[in-house]
């Protein structure tokens, strides 16, 4: 009898040695280096590829004459000597750094107004059953539409640009909260109540920590709606004592009816989007999702 149950003890010790040893590999995060190449053409070579690929179809427009007239469509070379005077003369950090100040800053505002106020909304009832729609609708609203009512309260000053991309962020990172704390599964709700962990410190640790997908999402959008309600109303509400941020570089180069300035500012907010992306929220997210085992690491 002993003989016949060995081979099915030691097979069932080897399947339990084998099941344990894939769990374990499957929490093990690589730490390799990943090769240049690999990042070469999954990374660099795609963007690269359709910078140049739109840069063709534009000097195309240009040299084939479909657009024949340089005060609609001025050349990539005409757009870069643009850029390359502002940069000679001093100027372009300036224009980038006055709106990218404002940006980061009137964000820095919202996020301390909108993570309050969206973990409010989302665990009291009555609070949600009131302003919660309010929220969503304020979301909606053309973050252009607040620029006349803040120049009238506040006039022509940097109060007034920060209240307008509050007015914008505000909505987007409460609502992106209330959606991230509304998938917290019950569970880990109950568990946090069996441990103790009840009131703030639930909140801190079990809830905030659950719903940081959701959260995250939401700061993503409230930064998109910060940096258009700023360019609303630096483009709006121009005057001299303001300073010339990106807005106005571009509300400027349309006063002037230059084309290749205009181009030139859309670039410039384009570029500065992307930057703060790459450079801030995308490596945000890649840490949430790889701190559930949704993203390896390679």
């Amino acid at each position: 009898m002993a003989s016949t149950d060995s081979p099915t003890v030691a097979k069932d010790g080897n399947d339990l040695a084998g099941l344990e040893a894939g769990l374990d590999a499957l929490e093990t995060r690589q730490t390799s280096r990943t090769p240049f190449r690999q990042t070469l053409t999954q990374k660099i070579l795609p963007p690269v590829l359709a910078v140049a690929l739109v840069l063709a179809v534009w000097q195309a427009l240009v040299s084939f004459k479909v657009v024949d007239d340089p005060t609609k469509l001025p050349a990539p070379s005409a757009v870069w000597d643009v850029v390359r005077t502002a940069w000679l003369q001093g100027e372009l950090l300036g224009y980038i750094w006055t709106s990218v100040s404002r940006g980061l800053l009137g964000f820095c505002f919202a996020l301390l107004i909108g993570t309050p106020l969206g973990l409010i909304v989302a665990r009291v009832k009555f609070v949600r059953a009131a302003i919660g729609p309010i929220l969503s609708g304020l979301q909606s609203l053309p973050s252009v539409a607040w620029v006349p009512p803040a120049v009238i309260w506040l006039g022509l000053n940097n109060s007034m640009m920060y209240a307008v991309i509050l007015l914008g962020a505000v909505p987007s990172i409460a609502n992106g909260l209330v959606s991230g704390v509304d998938q917290v599964p019950p569970l880990f709700l109950r568990a946090g109540r069996t441990l103790g962990a009840t009131g703030l410190k639930g909140t801190w640790h079990i809830v905030l920590p659950a719903a940081l997908p959701g959260y995250v999402a939401g700061l993503k959008q409230g930064w998109a709606f910060s940096w258009r309600s700023l360019m609303a109303a630096e483009i709006i509400a121009s005057f001299p004592d303001l300073g010339v941020g990106l807005g106005q570089l571009l509300e400027n180069g349309r006063n002037a009816s230059d084309m290749a300035m205009v181009f030139e500012a859309i670039l410039l907010i384009l570029i500065v989007g992307i930057a703060i992306d790459l450079l801030i929220f995308s490596p945000l997210e890649r840490w949430v999702l790889r701190s559930r085992g949704l993203l390896v690491k390679s």
